[in-house]
């Protein structure tokens, strides 16, 4: 009885095996893009932190460590830049008070997505107020993005914030269906001016936000739907930094950032040319399919994609 028993599994099995569907061919997957963005890292203090999640990305994607940020190096117009795709001449925003932004002309890549196609599931999570709330109104990831997580990491303390910004992105991953994603992880930035320095507290806050993109990422790949979408994983930060922990200048340890492009629709290997923080939101929006309306007057042009 046990030898028969056995012997009709490994044939369940067999046939199992026999019948399991074929690999969904690329072009038939359903796109989906998550932006994470990690603050202030500097690409050459990255390349000596252990980051094997980070790492693990680039090496089946694109990297490129030569990435130019906003004139100033500075959080509100690096940022604004990377979620809108234009620079700080278009979108208005100088300086970390948001002073002069018109987000309403030039949206986030998010909103770009849902006034595209309003089917599309969009989630954002940031512990820096001012990407999702403003006085007077508009904000870089706008009221048409479908859910909308608000931490404040000077409340919280940073690495918590981050923590509970990544347990808010597996959340989304793992109890519905999101089709684009952005992910805003402070700890790093924070740490360094607290410290002023690049030293060991900033290298530790790396290598945390490199766990939290490996939560990230396996959250993905363990969606049952997965074998049925095309993800995109793109990882990127605003700026870069002196060694004093500040930034603002036009040196290039301060305007010099990077950005990794991942997954099955990535090419493989560096970029030979230069890269532009405002490359970040168009390459989602053209892996997401969206036509590139030239009456939007993007400044980036889509990055690593095959």
């Amino acid at each position: 009885m046990v030898l028969y028993l056995g012997l009709g599994m490994l044939l369940v099995g067999c046939e199992a095996a026999e019948e399991a569907p074929p690999p969904i061919p690329l072009e038939e997957r359903t796109p989906k893009v998550i932006v994470i963005g990690i603050d202030g890292v500097r690409p050459d203090v990255l390349a000596e932190v252990p980051t094997p999640n980070i790492d693990a990305l680039a090496t089946a994607g694109t990297f490129t460590a030569r990435t130019r940020t906003t004139t100033p190096s500075v959080s509100g117009p690096s940022w604004s830049s990377m979620l809108t795709g234009v620079w700080p001449e278009k979108h208005g925003v100088t300086d970390n008070e948001f002073g002069g932004r018109h987000y309403d002309e030039w949206p986030g890549f998010l909103t770009r997505l849902e006034q595209a196609d309003p089917e599309l599931e969009t989630f954002a999570v940031v512990d820096w107020v001012p990407l999702m709330q403003l006085e007077g109104g508009s904000t870089a990831i706008g009221p048409e993005v479908d859910r909308r997580e608000l931490l404040d990491g000077y409340e919280l303390g940073w690495a918590e914030a981050d923590t509970r910004a990544t347990a808010l992105a597996v959340e989304a991953l793992t109890q519905s269906d999101p089709d684009a994603l952005f992910v805003y992880l402070g700890n790093p930035d924070e740490t360094s001016h607290q410290t002023g320095s690049i030293g060991v507290e900033y290298r530790d806050a790396i290598a945390l936000s490199d766990q939290q993109i490996g939560r990230i990422v396996t959250a993905i790949r363990q969606r049952p739907t997965y074998p049925s979408e095309n993800w995109l994983v793109i990882v990127s930060t605003d700026h870069g930094r002196r060694a004093d922990g500040g930034h603002g200048g036009d040196s290039p340890v301060e305007m010099t950032t990077f950005i990794v492009v991942s997954g099955p629709a990535a090419a493989v290997g560096t970029v030979d040319g230069e890269t532009f923080i405002v490359d970040v939101a168009v390459t989602a929006l053209a892996h997401m399919g969206i036509e590139l309306d030239p009456a939007w007057g993007l400044d980036g042009t889509p990055v690593g994609l095959r």
